[in-house]
C-alpha cells in the first residue's frame, strides 16, 4: 500500500478540530459556518482544516451560490480499513506461526 494517502488521512485526522468536524458530517453535509460556529472557530481556519481533509479523501466539497458544503467522501475510510485488514492479517499470521510452534514442543510429564 502507498504511503503517501494514508500519510494524509493520519495527518488530517490528527488535529481534534478536524476530527469533530469530521463527526458532525458523518451526521450530514453543512456549510464552512456550520462547522465552524460550534467551536468557535473563524472561517478562515475552518477553510484551512476542511482544506486538509479534503487533500486527505476525508471530505468533499461542493458549492450551490455562494455556500460551500462539505460532506464525507464516500471512500474516506477505505485506505485505513486496507491497512487495518492488513495489520490484522499479520497478527493472526504471526499468533498461527506460534501456535504452530507451541504444538511442536512435546509436552513436559508432571510428576
Amino acid at each position: 500500500m502507498e504511503a503517501a494517502p494514508l500519510d494524509r488521512i493520519f495527518t488530517a485526522l490528527a488535529d481534534p478540530g478536524r476530527r469533530a468536524m469530521v463527526e458532525r458530517l458523518c451526521a450530514r453535509p453543512a456549510s464552512v459556518k456550520e462547522l465552524a460556529e460550534p467551536v468557535g472557530m473563524r472561517l478562515p481556519s475552518a477553510l484551512k482544516h476542511l482544506r486538509v481533509l479534503e487533500d486527505g479523501g476525508i471530505v468533499v466539497s461542493r458549492k450551490a451560490g455562494r455556500v460551500r458544503t462539505y460532506e464525507i467522501s464516500p471512500t474516506a475510510f477505505s485506505i485505513i480499513n486496507e491497512w487495518l485488514a492488513e495489520r490484522r492479517a499479520a497478527i493472526n499470521a504471526a499468533f498461527d506461526r506460534l501456535e504452530r510452534a507451541i504444538a511442536e514442543f512435546p509436552e513436559e510429564n508432571e510428576e
